[in-house]
């Protein structure tokens, strides 16, 4: 929990983003929650009501403070993708709860923002056609279960074949990657994948989950990234976008170690990328 406000902090006392560089969300109405969860879910567990399995199935313990945390997330990840309509790209320090599905919460993940957030833009009709390009080492399954059945929302998503969740869902496009997979090999297939996929699903705005849990380092990840793949990653996935015209609303995702300076430092390279990226083009 504390890598949140650190991550704001780093990138202050580092230069990578002015003070006035930074908006401040607040917690959504309940009722834009519920355009995804279920009213009972939402309603159970803003009051702490959920029961004892459900709340296992999240792996956090309830507390007032964990509401109006994952509240605010949710308003920061809508905060974001309006920003980035506005500007062409735009980072949340927080976000990419992907595993929460309409009635249940998983893995950490307690309301779906980035579903959530889609939703949103859609309703208030100010996107047609979203694309969620979610590179956490862990599948998307919750966002691609909530977008199963609706064409407005591409989902992708490329993880490690053999982590979270054992049960799998079927994204729009799912990429299965090897354990231990290093940074080559990692960068060439999102280089292979990206740019067709602009074309392909032609989105008015793409939600990017910048999972940091693919590096080498993290205890839950499998895979074998460096600080330099992860860097690169994201500098490729925010230049292609940009480059080509296509708005890029971005959160943190996963990120998991022991060592907190270490993972924030690792979080804070796409916010590092996305800052050159905005300076290169001028947005």
């Amino acid at each position: 929990m504390p890598k949140f406000g650190l991550l704001k902090d780093l990138l202050v006392s580092d230069g990578v983003v002015a003070v006035d560089q930074i908006f401040q969300p607040g917690p959504p109405p309940q009722s834009w929650i519920e355009q995804v969860h279920t009213p009972d879910y939402v309603q159970a567990y803003c009051t702490g009501t959920l029961d004892e399995k459900a709340q296992r199935r999240i792996g956090l313990p309830w507390s007032p403070n964990l509401v109006k945390r994952t509240c605010t997330a949710v308003g920061g990840t809508i905060l974001t993708a309006k920003l980035a309509l506005s500007h062409g790209l735009a980072c949340n320090t927080a976000g990419g709860t992907h595993h929460a599905f309409p009635a249940y919460g998983s893995g950490f993940c307690i309301f779906n923002d980035l579903a959530i957030a889609a939703r949103i833009l859609l309703s208030q009709t100010r996107v047609q056609r979203l694309l969620v390009f979610d590179l956490d080492v862990h599948q998307g399954d919750g966002t691609a279960w909530i977008f199963r059945d609706d064409p407005r929302v591409f989902t992708f998503s490329m993880h490690c074949e053999v982590n979270f969740p054992r049960q799998k869902q079927i994204s729009d496009l799912d990429i299965p990657l090897a354990e231990g997979l290093e940074d080559d090999e990692y960068l060439s297939k999102v280089r292979a994948y990206l740019p067709d996929l602009l074309s392909q699903v032609n989105p008015d705005l793409v939600l990017y989950d910048a999972g940091a849990d693919v590096h080498r380092g993290d205890r839950l990840g499998k895979l074998a990234l460096t600080n330099s793949g992860l860097y690169e990653r994201d500098r490729f996935v925010l230049e292609t976008c940009v480059a080509g015209g296509y708005p890029v609303a971005c959160v943190i995702g996963g990120g998991y170690d022991k060592n907190m300076s270490d993972l924030v430092y690792r979080h804070s390279l796409l916010h590092r990328a996305a800052a050159e990226i905005y300076q290169q083009h001028r947005l």
